[in-house]
């Protein structure tokens, strides 16, 4: 393929791949906690990360994915101890780490609002070497969390007081699930884009649930709709001179949509074979009546 002859593509293709395996394997146990817009958040703050790399002239990506962290770390402090101000100590933490992220991008000599653009939106042709590096090694970590510990993160996610009750370290899961979700925008953010992030670690799982009834097969379904998507996009922003980002997520929307359609039809399907093999009921004239209680009269 012509496309494989360049060592950006290669590179974009690989990122890709990566991201359409990590993006949905966060988003499943987000979509469970009802925490879908939680990779929303952690863009805006990754934001502040990004500016930071280019004015201290350190990687963008490992820089994004400590601010990143530490912004995962100090939402789930609000969560547990924010109580009634906790939404708005969120929301200046969201804005605070966009315009973070513009002001030092700003300040930087080497960094530019294109620069900016790139990392909002996703950039195939400005993904390097070392970006390949870091999202491997970042995925890799992802992978191992989501898949080695997912018996205990789906208890948290399902019901953290049972799961708690059972001798879980809930705490400690919550905070590992949602460094997890940190360090996932930050390997998506050069392919999908930091805004954007947030729709394929959630619609690829919205997407699946359409079809499937156990979190093994929701799982793997979300995650083969990912690696569909992201090198589709990828292939398709190559081809026809289109936004990465955009392209990915519009095809993320497009999955849903073809997976609800086909929902209705097997959902019908699934109850005619379940009312087929339960055994009849008995006609009403073969019912047996019921008997009246009977006590025996004894004379006095």
């Amino acid at each position: 393929m012509e496309i494989l002859n360049y060592a950006f593509m290669q590179r974009a293709l690989l990122a890709a791949v990566l991201v359409g395996i990590t993006a949905p394997a966060v988003g499943i146990y987000l979509v469970q906690r009802r925490q879908a817009l939680m990779g929303d958040g952690i863009g805006h703050v990754a934001m502040t990360g990004v500016g930071l790399g280019f004015l201290l002239t350190w990687s963008p990506v490992w820089m994004a994915t400590l601010v990143s962290v530490l912004g995962a770390v100090l939402m789930e402090l609000i969560r547990w101890y924010g109580k009634t101000r906790g939404d708005i100590a969120l929301a200046m933490l969201f804005y605070g780490g966009m315009a973070g992220g513009v002001m030092f991008i700003n300040l930087s000599p080497t960094g530019s609002n294109a620069n900016l653009t790139s990392y909002l939106f996703g950039s195939l042709s400005t993904v390097s070497d070392s970006d390949v590096t870091a999202i491997c090694l970042l995925a890799a970590f992802v992978v191992l969390v989501t898949l080695g510990l997912r018996r205990q993160l789906f208890a948290v996610s399902q019901d953290e007081e049972f799961a708690r009750v059972t001798g879980l370290p809930v705490r400690a899961l919550n905070l590992l699930t949602a460094v997890t979700a940190a360090v996932t925008v930050t390997v998506a953010m050069r392919v999908v884009g930091l805004l954007l992030v947030s729709a394929l670690m959630v619609v690829p799982v919205a997407a699946a649930q359409q079809l499937t009834r156990s979190f093994a097969a929701t799982f793997a379904v979300a995650v083969a709709i990912g690696v569909t998507v992201t090198i589709s996009g990828t292939v398709t922003s190559y081809y026809q001179d289109v936004p990465p980002g955009a392209t990915i997520v519009l095809l993320t929307i497009g999955a849903f949509v073809l997976m609800t359609a086909l929902a209705a039809p097997l959902a019908r399907r699934r109850a005619r074979a379940l009312r087929a093999a339960q055994p009849a009921a008995d006609p009403a004239e073969c019912k047996i009546p019921a008997t009246r209680g009977t006590t025996d009269e004894v004379g006095v």
